[in-house]
């Protein structure tokens, strides 16, 4: 076995960090990773004073307050938003059980506290779509590539559940 696995122990290094948009706000930064985005459009339903796509900047975060945008940040199902509060504010907490699940199309969602390993290396999540049916460009989340990433019937029922 190599150094970062079950038998050393150790965590295996960190990826380097994604391409990543940044909004600043007082209370909380947003930040939003383009390739990862699958459209299931949690952020802009749910908090559009905040998230709204005709407009640039797409992302204000002091549209509301920074306990409201993380709620609805956590709501993302890809992880391809997430937040950083200000200096004495919540970090994001992993779901305690971890759970997996997987959508109708075949995309596993993961939540919980999870080290990802993917081309870049290793990456501390806590949200993630992945690709379950290989043809991703973003191994291994689904990037919207092949057959996993057709709309599930059941998307709704699930943003419901996650309310």
């Amino acid at each position: 076995m190599t150094e970062g696995t079950a038998e050393t122990g150790a965590e295996p290094p960190l990826a380097e960090k994604p391409r990543l948009k940044e909004y600043d706000g007082e209370g909380i930064t947003v930040t939003f990773e383009p390739r990862r985005c699958l459209h299931a459009a949690e952020c802009v339903h749910g908090l559009p004073e905040v998230f709204d796509l005709s407009r640039r900047p797409w992302v204000l975060p002091d549209g509301a307050t920074p306990e409201r945008v993380a709620e609805v940040i956590r709501r993302c199902p890809s992880g391809a938003l997430q937040y950083r509060p200000a200096p004495g504010g919540a970090a994001e907490a992993p779901d305690v059980p971890t759970t997996v699940r997987r959508s109708p199309s075949g995309r596993l969602v993961v939540r919980g506290d999870l080290l990802v390993a993917g081309g870049a290396g290793v990456r501390r999540e806590t949200r993630v779509e992945l690709c379950g049916c290989g043809a991703s460009g973003n191994q291994p989340y689904c990037d919207h590539s092949g057959p996993c990433a057709q709309p599930d019937e059941d998307a709704d029922d699930v943003a419901e559940e996650r309310r």
